[in-house]
């Protein structure tokens, strides 16, 4: 079998891992976003280095819940400066600060991705949030989480700060793929089981306001005919309380 076709059989696996045993928290987390959104609040999505992509995964997305704020530091992402984005990941305080011009408020919810789950950024996001009064929802590798230690002064890790935890079952390292004359794994599965988990959540929890009699508001693709258009009111909705818009 190919190292694609291994890859493709590790993901198949860990969907169905996911499936198995992380649908109770995805529905409790949910449940959450549904409550806030009932509230007139919304859901906060941050993540740092690749994790940032499950901010936007979720965010401007055709089929995808109007009332979601990504939280997006270019400091933390890769396209500008890789090494930068590791350094800064590590550095306490800033949370505080980004989660300060944010329109959160308590009884919203704030998803958190990070795979590892060690670093000050998001310790202190998860701690800064829980402060204000916000659900915490994380999403990580409790497998990675359990191999190393806390980079926060706290010790802690973000799966012992959370009200909800979602596990990806990735392996140590996420890496999952070995390839015959390379000593290191290849093809990681953070991003696509993590792209899986989040539309997953905001799948139950659009289902769930239908349940309870709300109608969410849902980006429509902008290249279906009257998608430009349907986009265009929702922007002009929630452009003053999401700052990406």
């Amino acid at each position: 079998m190919t190292a694609g076709l291994r890859y493709m059989e590790a993901i198949t696996r860990l969907m169905q891992s996911v499936q198995d045993e992380e649908l109770p928290a995805i529905r409790q987390a949910a449940e959450s976003t549904a409550d806030a959104i009932l509230q007139g609040g919304k859901l906060h999505v941050f993540g740092t280095g690749h994790s940032h992509m499950l901010a936007e995964e979720l965010f401007y997305r055709a089929g995808g819940l109007a009332c979601i704020n990504p939280i997006l530091e270019e400091s933390l992402m890769l396209h500008r400066n890789a090494s930068l984005s590791t350094a800064m990941e590590r550095l306490s305080g800033l949370s505080a600060l980004l989660l300060a011009q944010q329109p959160a408020k308590p009884g919203d919810a704030i998803l958190i991705a990070s795979n590892s789950g060690r670093n000050a950024v998001v310790v202190e996001m998860a701690l800064e949030a829980k402060a204000i009064g916000m659900t915490v929802i994380a999403l990580t590798s409790l497998k990675q989480a359990a191999s190393s230690a806390s980079r926060h002064a706290s010790g802690l890790r973000l799966h012992e700060i959370s009200d909800i935890v979602i596990d990806n079952h990735g392996c140590i390292g996420d890496a999952a793929v070995r390839i015959d004359g390379l000593p290191e794994s290849a093809a990681p599965t953070s991003t696509v089981i993590g792209a899986f988990i989040v539309n997953l959540l905001a799948a139950e929890a659009i289902e769930l306001l239908l349940q309870r009699g709300f109608h969410p508001e849902l980006f429509a693709s902008s290249n279906s005919d009257g998608g430009d258009l349907r986009n265009e009111r929702l922007i002009q909705k929630y452009k003053g309380e999401i700052r990406c818009l």
